[in-house]
């Protein structure tokens, strides 16, 4: 029998690490009560969180939260502009939190992402991710569709791989964020192995055409296996390349009912 990947079952469980879910996920829950969101993550089995301090509630505080529950922060955001000016915010959130990643998720620059922003990234990330390495934190560029501008052979994205440093910059893919301008994440995953480390599990609804702008409607995301995604191909291929952590992002406003579609559909995959 074959999946929806193409792959013949074996019935072994495809998916068999934690499930995770972004913080983002849950950005109209926070503010009407951080205890109450993690309550309600708690009770969807979510052990592993990617996200970092909420307004409202101390960083210390909120590590005991998640310890009570039994959920662990990962990995943890930071914006592009304070962490190229000092990584000691960054640092101090992360320890506090136990995150092991910090990520950021996108890259300022004009209506076009061009070859001289992607320099100026590369050599950003390269001093940010050696202190952070120092500190025993692994730094992760996050893809979010603009990098993929063609460039010489490849794309924009392909340079900033080759041109970072391995010891110091490693890559979070975002699966949506891959395949909305055109791209084939499975095999980017097979193409650049181990620089990725995390995965930001997503759909993208059937139909949409995609483009390089990094943006689409909040509701063209959509459970895992009812979109556009060949997620068993993905996840196939995250698996060879060691990818350590899967976070769930719905960035929909039904996340509270498709994330247990979502957990199902994945829990649900077999080899």
């Amino acid at each position: 029998m074959l999946s929806h990947g193409g792959f013949a079952q074996s019935g072994k469980a495809l998916y068999t690490n934690p499930v995770g879910v972004q913080a983002y996920t849950f950005r109209e829950s926070w503010p009407k009560g951080i205890e109450a969101t993690l309550d309600t993550i708690q009770s969807f089995g979510i052990t592993e969180m990617e996200g970092g301090p909420l307004n409202g509630m101390s960083t210390e505080e909120l590590r005991k939260q998640l310890d009570k529950r039994g959920i662990k922060m990962k990995s943890i955001g930071a914006d592009y502009k304070m962490l190229a000016a000092s990584t000691d915010e960054t640092i101090k959130n992360a320890k506090i939190l136990g995150a092991e990643y910090v990520m950021v998720a996108w890259i300022p620059h004009e209506k076009t992402f061009d070859l001289e922003t992607a320099k100026k990234a590369v050599e950003d990330f390269n001093r940010s991710g050696k202190i952070l390495k120092e500190n025993g934190i692994t730094l992760c560029y996050h893809t979010h569709g603009f990098e993929f501008v063609p460039y010489a052979d490849g794309t924009l994205f392909d340079y900033i791989v080759k041109n970072t440093n391995p010891e110091y910059v490693s890559f979070e893919m975002d699966i949506l964020w891959v395949a909305f301008p055109g791209q084939d994440p499975a095999k980017l995953l097979t193409k650049y192995g181990n620089r990725w480390k995390l995965m930001h599990l997503k759909d993208l609804k059937k139909g949409v055409k995609g483009d390089l702008s990094g943006g689409t409607p909040t509701t063209n995301d959509v459970a895992l296996g009812t979109g556009s995604i060949d997620i068993p191909a993905v996840l196939k291929a995250a698996k060879k390349a060691g990818i350590k952590h899967y976070f769930i992002e719905d960035e929909s406003p039904s996340y509270i009912k498709q994330i247990p579609v979502t957990i199902a559909y994945i829990k649900g995959l077999k080899e």
